[in-house]
Formats: structure tokens, sequence, C-alpha cells
């Protein structure tokens, strides 16, 4: 199984992957997000860790049956060969009717097949009021024509 743009990524082929991974996690299908990772991939997320895309999907499962409304943006950072950096910002609620806005960072690395074996996150979140959230599309995938992160400067 392959999963395109491949490395080594250029600047549109980056571009590419960070917006398929946005557009993959804001469809919030932990199976069909799962499969963008190698059998035996490598994540830290906050004080998480796993170590296999059986565990990456448990772990989806889990976050977005708790981040209710879930909505993501992420943008490239950098890039060079197999690696990818982004950062990203999150809104989502809790049970409670709670919204929260996390930030963070992650570096991936990409295996020859374009599936991603290693994720690095770092994450900080804090509440925020209905009446302060920037992510309102409808769920799902964000629309082409909507502000990206510089243009709210987070």
């Amino acid at each position: 199984m392959s999963r395109p743009p491949l490395p080594p990524f250029n600047e549109q082929t980056a571009i590419e992957k960070v917006r398929l991974a946005e557009d993959g996690w804001n469809s919030r299908d932990p199976a069909k997000v799962a499969q963008a990772y190698t059998v035996d991939t490598r994540w830290r997320n906050r004080a998480e860790f796993v170590t296999s895309r059986a565990e990456a999907e448990a772990f989806l499962t889990r976050k977005w049956n708790r981040e209710l409304d879930y909505r993501l943006i992420k943008e490239i950072w950098a890039f060079q060969g197999n690696r990818i950096a982004v950062r990203y910002a999150y809104e989502y609620r809790d049970d409670s009717g709670q919204w929260f806005r996390a930030y963070g960072n992650e570096n991936w690395e990409f295996a020859e097949d374009g599936l991603m074996r290693a994720r690095h996150a770092s994450i900080n979140e804090h509440p925020i009021a209905e009446a302060e959230r920037k992510f309102r599309w409808p769920l799902g995938r964000r629309p082409d024509d909507h502000p990206g992160l510089s243009d709210f400067g987070f």
C-alpha cells in the first residue's frame, strides 16, 4: 500500500501531505485515519506513547469520544527528505459544553511508501468561551477558503 505524496518531499508535496493529514483528522474517523500510519508507527502525544497502528486507532477513538465537535487546522513549518514539521491548532468541547483551543507542534517521519512511521506531538490547551471560537465551519474538511493559522495569528 502506498500513500502519496511520497518522500522525499518538495515544498508542494509537503504542503499537500499536511493538508491531507488535516483532512483525515477532521473526518474524526479513527479507522480511516489510522491507515495513514505504518503498522509499527511510533507516537508521542503529550504523556501517551503509541507503538502500533492498532494503538493509534484506539488512541484516536478515545480522543474523539472525549473531544466533541473537533476542528483542526495544520500548517507546514519545515520539511526535508522524509520529514515534515507542522504547527496546528484545534478547537473542541467536552461533554459539559466547555470549549477548548489546543496549540501544538508535530514532527513527522515517513516511510518510503508515504505512511507515517513516527509522530512526535507537543500540545498545550486552554479553555475558551464559545464566543471565542474561530473554527466554525461545518464538521468535516475545512473549506479551502477558510483562514489558516497564520491568518488568525496563532
